[in-house]
C-alpha cells in the first residue's frame, strides 16, 4: 500500500455501524431523572424537591441534569408534563353508555394508586402559585382528554342518548368532578362502583326530556 492509500485509509471515519452509539445512554439517563423527580414529589412535594436529591435518586450527576434542564422549576413541568401527556384513543363501540365508561375506568386507573395518584395533590397546589406548571398540565393532559370525552357526548347527543342542548362543557365537569372529588378531598374509594355511578348519573340526568304531559282539565265531578 502506497503512503497515500495509507494516509487516506487512516482519515476515513469507521462505518456507522462501528461507531459508540450515545443515544440509548443518553435515553436512559433522560427516563431516570423524570422517573426520581416524580417519585421525589410524590413522597415529599414539589416545592421540597432538590436536584442534588434527583441526581442520587436517579444515579447521574448534577451536571447531567442540569445539561438537561436550566432550573428545578423546568425540570419539575417537564417531569409533571412527561407523567401526564398520555395519547387518549376515542372510543367507539357504538353504545354511549359503554364508551364513557372504557374513558372512566381508564381514569380510574390512572388514580388508583399510582404514581400519579400521589403526585396530583402536590401538583393541584403547586399549580395555584406556577403558571407554567398550571399551562403544561392543562394543556397535555386535560385538553386531551376533555376533547376525547366531548367527541364522545357530541356523538350521543346526535345518536339521542342525550339532549340536543346539552352544555358539553358542564357534562365534561360533571364526569370529571367526583373522582377528583374523592381523590382530592374525601379520600373515598376511586374503583369500578363510581367509574358506573357516574356514567349512570349523566345518562340519567342528562338524557332527552320526555315531552310534557297535558295536566288533565279538571270537570264538576272532580271537584
Amino acid at each position: 500500500m502506497s503512503t497515500g492509500q495509507t494516509d487516506i485509509a487512516a482519515s476515513t471515519p469507521p462505518p456507522a455501524a462501528a461507531r459508540p452509539v450515545g443515544r440509548p445512554r443518553e435515553a436512559r439517563a433522560d427516563r431516570a431523572i423524570i422517573t426520581a423527580a416524580l417519585e421525589l414529589m410524590a413522597e415529599h412535594g414539589l416545592q421540597a424537591l432538590r436536584v442534588d436529591d434527583v441526581a442520587r435518586h436517579a444515579g447521574v450527576g448534577k451536571a447531567t441534569i442540569y445539561r438537561r434542564y436550566r432550573s428545578k422549576d423546568q425540570l419539575v413541568t417537564d417531569a409533571v408534563g412527561a407523567l401526564v401527556n398520555q395519547e387518549i384513543e376515542i372510543p367507539d363501540s357504538g353504545s354511549t353508555r359503554e364508551d364513557l365508561l372504557v374513558l372512566m375506568r381508564e381514569a380510574v386507573e390512572l388514580y388508583s394508586g399510582t404514581l400519579a395518584a400521589k403526585l396530583m395533590p402536590a401538583v393541584v397546589e403547586e399549580m395555584s402559585r406556577n403558571a407554567e406548571l398550571a399551562a403544561i398540565a392543562r394543556d397535555r393532559f386535560l385538553t386531551g382528554r376533555r376533547a376525547a370525552l366531548r367527541a364522545v357526548f357530541e356523538r350521543a347527543i346526535t345518536r339521542g342518548d342525550l339532549r340536543r342542548d346539552l352544555d358539553v362543557g358542564f357534562a365534561l365537569d360533571v364526569l370529571a368532578g367526583p373522582l377528583f372529588y374523592r381523590l382530592l378531598i374525601t379520600g373515598g374509594p376511586i374503583d369500578e362502583g363510581l367509574a358506573q355511578a357516574v356514567v349512570e348519573l349523566i345518562l340519567r340526568g342528562l338524557s332527552p326530556t320526555s315531552p310534557r304531559r297535558t295536566k288533565p282539565s279538571r270537570t264538576k265531578d272532580s271537584k
